[in-house]
């Protein structure tokens, strides 16, 4: 350490050049920094779509997720794997453990799937879900103009997407809401029956009669020419005047037996907007790990080149920006470190006394943070709200070493231990006396930071970024504290006897004839030291237990759902309804706009009676309330009106945060596995009562899986088959009828609409009086062949590593998450019996808080352990390592009722607070005893040692604390997107550090006294 100090000062302009170096690679990191909200928490997950049109949830879970489920199981590093089954779509979830590679997992699900196909019915197609994770949401908006929905759904499909796809980081464009153009073909089955012809015969003619091709190339003289025909379906007219068949020398074309129109795809979703109607969403998706300010800036910057190429009228107006999320974010981060900055130079002026020493010392933080960029980059880390808060939390750290070294230079000019040797050599003198105690202070500090790194889920997720950040800057801190600090205060300060400030003279003279008194009454000081400590276990006992605070995102997204058995056009009627009530109750919402049912991808497979409303807020200093949980309650109270539907609130992030998580939304998630699904909905309703009797129980429901109306179809395969028809066929006439299908495609230009064999408009009554067409050319009735009748079934099948289950979810407000969950808990067991082979976990942001209490509870002590043994190097002394180490508990004393005061919980955030609390805490008691070594070896006796020992590392050990706390004042205050994480993490620090320096300069002289020394030493120190 001696010899690096001295290479510093003795190529002092290669220092500087390395200072220079680092100046230019840090500056040229941060530029490259991906910038987001907040880290990919999202883990290595493939997402399986497959589309049944057609199909009932019981049929999707029997005939195709159940099949690809077999397939999935056993691939390797598979953790969870989650389906639903609803009405025609199939939607699977596959996650695999951290760390393996998005593209392998892939790849294994690719392999599988393709080989499942081929046990799955003809009609399923689909595939895996674009690259991207369930927080890949980027950038919403909507087209408007007086153009029509299926205008405005074309120009989105065929103009926006394909040019936003193109951009790098897009993963894809879901297009929403509107009507998909298309070519319906309504066969007319009395027309048919009259000719001989079938459905079938009208969608092979129509399907073999549409296509150009090649038919090669062949020589003309000395040319060569291309063979082409054509034989496409250009328009409506073409399609009509397509020969089906030739009857009685008769030429019988579509227009004879169906009529073509222009009309819609079916619908499985809709979007409206203000209470007004339907609007057209496009939804851009970010590639995972894209660089989401940078992708949001590109989609701004184009999506205003396409708008000026619009029909005149049509604009496109966005209603969520991630973009801005991610402004507020970095920015309460980076207005926190600037107001960090400026506080610890005003405190380092203030105990220097010397302006001089000030900015050597304050030259730390700049460099130090060029250097942690400089990491960040080079181990891909981006910089976004828990990388940049790490480096808030750790400014009043980073100075620590470059106060003790320059403090150290100080306090050796004005006792005159300098003498008259050259200065350089005085300089480094004063930097080896402290050079291994602050080097093993630091490198304890990095080490009680490592247990972040060993968290998993998302807790790992959020805060590795801390800890890596916060060890990478202290890291650069102490490379730079004994190269380039010693360097500058041979540039900067002057030779000569250094006056100590008038604060720290009259603190110094103060402390110690508090601390003589002190020292003769040290069973006060044990008394007093052990109240405290047991007050402050009592205390923790009171102190709730939550995972991490809600983040205000800035957006809310109210979850409506209704009657399973809703039709889509009623569904858009209440949201319309529930939209025009909050825009008139609530000014503070600006703007709705509400997604219903499914997505075009299925990345989002809602039903119909399933909406996510999605509101733009006026900003909060327009706002009649003080809080946002305010604003959601006069909303709350705004939809109370509305019968027949349940709501919940949550927000962009937070809700797909969740749902990739376990599967559902919300705080607590009950899940419940059985075969039965009767059985499992009895259960669910149970569980719901039973949370919503728990106090502090917000927005409990259950997903309501039955109660969908089935027309069931009840063929007689005897019948059908004198009647001339087989099992089949009958059925694909009645998809034909009902949900349409597809016989190919007209391209018009750029855009290909599909053209669908579909009757028109299919109702219960139709399908009671139709008569099927059979090849003999006779009209059958429905009701001669098949029995009809109305029931009640699922409207979804949810299933979680091949059980079927159902899940109860419920938020937490007002009270502690795992006191509410321990009661929900108690009471289930007591209240509710579970059937033979049914069973229950809990799950949501629980099960994260347990998996990190679990976790930390297993390495915090092998943390300390390797401070330990740290310590034992640097003081070659069992007893002193242990004497230091034990100012930990005290330390936590003051974070403890810190949080008590202030009515925080006790999470994650918090519980980081503790771990810097307890770096900062060995830091301090080392630098105290090593300073009382110095003075034994100096031959002082042991009182002296104590008391001036103490008074001699006043400074520095106030230094080091308040300048740690004062860095963390604006965190504590801090109210953007967030703060809500850093403020508990700032409370239990600020608090520690109080108890921490008051125990360290009181009770640390006391117990060395004592403890410090064994009986032959302190003997011979006496003498």
């Amino acid at each position: 350490m001696n010899r690096f100090i001295a290479m510093a000062l003795s190529q002092r302009l290669l220092t500087g050049l390395f200072a220079l170096v680092l100046v230019l690679a840090g500056g040229w990191a941060f530029q490259g920094l991906p910038i987001d909200a907040f880290p990919d928490v999202s883990a290595t997950q493939v997402k399986i779509i497959l589309k049944a049109p057609g199909m009932t949830p019981e049929e999707v879970e029997s005939r195709v997720t159940a099949l690809v489920e077999q397939e999935m199981l056993g691939i390797p590093g598979q953790t969870v794997l989650r389906s639903q089954s609803k009405y025609a779509l199939s939607d699977i979830t596959i996650d695999f453990v951290e760390g393996t590679d998005i593209y392998w997992a892939r790849q294994q699900v690719g392999d599988r799937l393709a080989a499942a196909f081929d046990a799955l019915p003809g009609n399923v197609s689909g595939g895996l879900a674009p690259v991207t994770t369930p927080l890949g949401e980027m950038f919403m908006f909507t087209i408007e103009g007086d153009a029509s929905l299926e205008e405005k759904r074309s120009l989105l499909d065929w103009v926006i997407r394909p040019q936003l796809r193109n951009i790098v980081g897009v993963a894809d464009v879901n297009s929403l809401g509107g009507y998909v153009r298309s070519f319906v073909v309504q066969p007319n089955f009395a027309a048919l029956g009259a000719r001989g012809l079938t459905v079938d015969a009208l969608q092979t003619a129509i399907e073999r009669n549409n296509q150009n091709d090649g038919a090669g190339r062949i020589t003309r003289t000395e040319e060569s020419l291309l063979v082409r025909s054509e034989g496409r379906i250009r328009n409506e007219a073409d399609l009509s005047n397509l020969i089906v068949a030739e009857t009685n020398n008769v030429l019988v074309r579509v227009g004879d037996v169906a009529t073509v129109v222009i009309d819609g795809l079916s619908r499985y979703g809709a979007v409206t907007q203000n209470g007004q109607g339907e609007a057209v969403e496009g939804l851009v998706l970010g590639l995972r790990g894209a660089n989401a300010r940078l992708l949001v800036e590109q989609v701004e910057s184009r999506l205003a080149e396409i708008e000026k190429s619009l029909p005149s009228g049509t604009t496109i107006k966005p209603f969520y920006n991630r973009g801005n999320l991610v402004n507020r974010a970095v920015g309460t981060v980076s207005k926190a470190l600037m107001e960090a900055i400026v506080l610890v130079l005003v405190l380092l002026v203030v105990f220097l006394g010397n302006l001089r020493s000030a900015l050597v010392v304050a030259a730390i933080l700049p460099l130090s943070a060029l250097g942690t960029f400089l990491c960040m980059r080079l181990v891909g880390l981006s910089a976004n709200l828990m990388s940049l808060g790490g480096l808030a939390i750790a400014i009043g750290m980073l100075v620590d070493a470059a106060v003790v070294i320059v403090e150290n230079i100080e306090a050796r000019q004005g006792s005159g231990q300098a003498g008259n040797s050259h200065f350089i050599h005085q300089i480094y003198k004063a930097s080896a006396e402290v050079a291994v105690p602050i080097t093993a202070g630091i490198l304890i500090i990095m080490t009680v930071f490592l247990p972040l790194l060993t968290l998993e889920g998302l807790e790992g997720k959020l805060f590795a970024p801390v800890a890596l950040t916060i060890v990478f800057a202290l890291g650069c801190s102490l490379l730079l504290s004994l190269t380039v600090i010693p360097v500058l205060c041979s540039i900067a300060l002057k030779q000569g006897h250094h006056h100590t400030p008038r604060l720290v003279v009259w603190l110094e003279s103060r402390f110690d004839r508090f601390l003589g008194q002190v020292l003769g009454r040290s069973k006060l000081v044990y008394i007093g030291s052990l109240l405290s400590l047991v007050l402050a276990v009592l205390s923790l006992g009171v102190v709730g237990k939550s995972f991490i605070p809600t983040l205000d995102e800035g957006d809310i997204i109210m979850q409506v759902e209704k009657l399973p058995s809703i039709s889509l056009g009623e569904s858009v009627a209440i949201d319309l309804r529930l939209q025009k009530a909050i825009l008139e109750a609530v000014p503070e919402v600006e703007r709705i706009v509400a997604r219903v049912g499914s997505d075009e991808l299925g990345l989002d497979p809602m039903g119909l009676n399933e909406t996510d409303t999605f509101m733009v807020l006026k900003p909060a200093e327009e706002w009649r309330f003080k809080t946002k949980a305010e604003l959601i309650d006069s909303i709350r109270d705004a939809v109370a009106g509305v019968p027949g539907i349940n709501v919940g609130f949550t927000q962009p992030i937070e809700m797909r945060t969740s749902e990739m998580l376990s599967g559902v939304r919300g705080d607590l998630a009950v899940k419940l596995f059985g075969p039965d699904l009767n059985t499992l909905n009895e259960l669910a309703e149970k569980t719901v009562q039973l949370l919503e009797q728990i106090p502090g129980s917000e927005d409990v429901q259950t997903s309501q899986a039955d109660g969908v109306e089935y027309l069931q179809v009840h063929l007689d395969a005897n019948t059908a088959g004198l009647a001339g028809f087989d099992i089949m066929g009958v059925q694909n006439l009645l998809r034909q009828m009902v949900e349409g299908v597809r016989a190919g495609e007209v391209q018009e230009g750029i855009r290909r609409s599909p053209i669908l064999v579909r009757s028109a408009n299919p109702s219960e009554s139709n399908l009671a009086q139709v008569q099927l067409p059979n090849d003999k050319g006779q009209l059958v009735p429905l009701t001669s062949i098949a029995t009809l009748s109305s029931s009640a079934g699922p409207v979804r099948i949810d299933r979680e590593n091949a059980s079927r289950m159902t899940v109860v979810r419920s938020n937490v407000r007002g009270r502690d998450l795992v006191g509410f969950v321990e009661e929900a808990k108690a009471r289930f067991a007591s209240e509710v019996a579970l059937p033979a082979g049914y069973r229950v976990t809990w799950g949501g942001q629980f099960e994260n808080q347990q998996r990190a209490s679990a976790r930390l509870l297993t390495v915090v002590p092998i943390s300390l352990g390797l401070i330990l043994l740290i310590l034992f190097f640097t003081l070659g002394n069992v007893r002193q390592s242990v004497l230091v180490i034990s100012n930990i508990p005290f330390a936590m004393v003051g974070g403890v009722f810190g949080l008590t005061l202030s009515g925080e919980y006790l999470s994650v955030p918090a519980a980081v607070g503790f771990i810097a609390l307890m770096g900062i805490a060995v830091l301090n008691g080392l630098v105290l005893l090593t300073e009382f070594n110095n003075l034994i070896n100096e031959g002082m006796d042991i009182n002296d040692v104590v008391r001036k020992g103490t008074v001699r590392r006043l400074r520095p050990v106030l230094m080091t604390a308040s300048i740690a706390a004062l860095g963390l004042i604006p965190l504590l205050f801090a109210t953007g997107p967030g703060s809500e994480i850093q403020k508990p993490l700032a409370i239990v620090v600020i608090g520690g550090l109080v108890s921490s320096t008051l125990l360290t300069l009181i009770l640390m002289p006391t117990l060395f006294k004592r403890f410090g020394l064994n009986s032959n030493t302190l003997s011979e120190v006496s003498q």
